[in-house]
């Protein structure tokens, strides 16, 4: 077998690999915090809040899927989602919504930006839209930390003929 093709199969073995460490067991109400680690691994975040803790478990291609597991205050999961959909971006809300409640909501951005001319610190989120189009959700915020607005649209790494700066291309 020539090296390409082995080079390939190796990555198609590691994606499979990948994939498979959040399929390796479902994640149902009243297990412990003990079992999902054991079952998902430590998550990429942890947070706390009154309702007990969240564990965060960023995955999928291009980081467009995050899952919480909400832990209660007696140490067992109440809930396990994934995240980053237009319902969970529906309940943020601007003019009210800190980092905080961000990163609670639908954990850590994947990129971080800073708009000079607006003043406003932009968080990124990948996601499939629908579960058909990839796209990119920003949330910009003040220099309090509250969520001003939101905008979303698609994730220009999936369009071939987008180019930077300014989407133009080379032709």
């Amino acid at each position: 077998m020539k090296r390409p093709a082995r080079l390939l199969i190796a990555a198609l073995f590691a994606w499979l690999q990948g994939c498979a460490i959040l399929h390796s067991g479902t994640i149902t109400p009243g297990e412990t915090e003990a079992q999902v680690i054991a079952k998902l691994g430590q998550p990429t975040n942890r947070y706390k809040d009154e309702k007990g803790g969240l564990l965060e478990y960023a995955r999928g291609p291009w980081g467009q899927q995050t899952y919480m597991a909400r832990i209660g205050p007696d140490g067992r999961v109440t809930s396990f989602e994934q995240v980053l959909t237009l319902q969970k971006f529906a309940t943020i809300t601007p003019g009210q919504a800190n980092k905080k409640d961000v990163l609670h909501t639908i954990g850590a951005p994947s990129d971080t930006s800073y708009l000079s001319l607006s003043d406003l610190e932009v968080w990124s989120y990948p996601y499939k839209e629908s579960d058909v189009w990839n796209s990119l959700m920003h949330v910009h915020f003040d220099r309090n930390g509250v969520v001003q607005k939101m905008m979303n649209g698609p994730d220009p790494r999936f369009d071939p003929d987008m180019r930077f700066p300014f989407g133009l291309s080379r032709r």
